[in-house]
């Protein structure tokens, strides 16, 4: 589907350099031939082109896991381009199917209203404000109709829809799939008509729905846009992908010590995907920072770097290097470039005791002489000293530290 440009197709510098932009840590950009062609023709018109991104406020805040999208955005705006931030009030109220093995409860318009009244004041940390046009599918699917509606859901097949794999693999399991779950592909296609946009943007799970709105664009006789998927972002424990239920993210929100501490937390490995994800320093720089590491450097140098960079984003410049300093106060020394890093399993609830923890991970020989240690104050996760023998830890990853030299990496789940 991705159509290759011809070898004889020479392009201008500026669009070479919005190209590069654009395929920087992306997915799939389809079809890449159409996009340098609406860019050549904004180059020629000086017409900026349209760009979308829509969210649906399921949830009060915004983590570092959404602003790939977003610093995908934020670099298109930077080139001018005209940039829509579109809350899903609407598409909230059916429910996202989207990699879900179940019906996903729809919310309430109350929750909905709470959620997005978070959203863009957060999205304008990354997006710049003063650029940026912010709408709400409500505005144009509420006056669609029960008629409109048909009208549109005429527009595409059961079959069609059934190649989408989480409905596919439902029904092969005999899991119910909800006829209105039907329609929110439907209607964030629809977004596409009503904003006539030119490209949007997504996470890897949300390419059927971005089709959708090539699909209905057509349909609607418009030029059909361009689609741009860009990797879900793995979170702390570098498996699974960043979310809350997991406690495994990072709130954009968060103050910026136990943001620095955190980004801090994370593999080496981890560590260069997010830099090609969320670092806005050039693919060149990274390299060279890559290179640096390869012949010998500390690698904690560079993730150094990358905190500061995301604690300055969210907070401040300023921010960055107290929240430095913070950390290097309280981990009296910092922790090991090398510490033994190990897996365990959650109890009842979902949570893990501290003690339990310190045992299992064998940083204490029983439960009792973990007690003994906290009550001593010799005990920190990420850096904090345990004072509550009682703390229960829920699924993520963690640095623990017994006394000064007795280190571990633990992910939960």
């Amino acid at each position: 589907m991705n159509q290759a440009l011809s070898p004889a197709t020479t392009l201008s510098d500026r669009v070479q350099e919005a190209l590069a932009v654009t395929l920087r840590g992306c997915e799939e950009l389809i079809p890449q031939a159409d996009w340098v062609r609406k860019l050549q023709r904004a180059e020629a018109t000086g017409q900026p082109l349209r760009v979308k991104l829509g969210l649906d406020p399921t949830a009060p805040d915004i983590h570092l896991g959404h602003t790939v999208v977003l610093n995908k955005l934020r670099q298109l705006q930077d080139l001018g381009h005209q940039v829509i931030f579109l809350i899903g009030d609407f598409t909230s109220l059916i429910g996202d199917p989207s990699g879900r093995n179940s019906t996903r409860p729809p919310l309430t318009t109350e929750q909905i209203k709470s959620n997005a009244e978070t959203y863009y004041r957060q999205a304008s940390l990354v997006l710049d404000p003063a650029r940026t046009e912010i709408r709400y599918n409500s505005e144009w699917s509420l006056p669609l109709g029960s008629m409109g509606m048909i009208q549109l859901a005429a527009k595409y097949t059961v079959a069609r829809m059934m190649e989408r794999n989480d409905f596919n693999d439902r029904f092969k399991a005999g899991t119910p799939i909800s006829v209105h779950e039907f329609l929110y592909p439907l209607m964030q296609g629809y977004d596409s008509v009503a904003l006539k946009s030119d490209l949007e943007l997504g996470g890897t799970d949300q390419k059927f729905n971005l089709l959708m709105g090539r699909h209905l664009q057509q349909e609607h006789g418009q030029e059909p846009q361009c689609i741009l998927t860009m990797p879900l972002l793995e979170g702390l424990d570098g498996v699974d992908k960043m979310s809350k239920s997991k406690n495994n993210y990072i709130g954009i929100s968060e103050d910026a010590n136990s943001m620095f501490a955190k980004v801090l937390s994370i593999s080496d490995e981890l560590m260069w995907r997010w830099y090609t994800l969320l670092s806005f320093q050039s693919l060149a720089q990274i390299e060279a920072l890559k290179a640096e590491v390869a012949a010998g450097r500390n690698p904690k140098d560079a993730k150094v770097a990358l905190a500061k960079e995301i604690t300055a984003r969210f907070h401040s410049a300023a921010a960055a290097e107290a929240a430095e300093q913070d950390f290097i106060n309280r981990s009296k020394g910092g922790v090991p470039d090398e510490i033994p890093e190990l897996s365990l399993g959650l109890g009842e609830g979902g949570v893990l005791g501290i003690g339990a923890l310190l045992k299992n991970a064998g940083l204490a020989p029983s439960t009792s002489e973990a007690n003994r240690l906290i009550d001593g104050g010799g005990v920190r996760v990420d850096s904090s000293v345990v004072s509550d023998k009682g703390l229960k830890l829920g699924a993520g990853a963690y640095v623990v530290q017994v006394g000064k030299r007795k280190f571990a990496r633990v992910t939960l789940g």
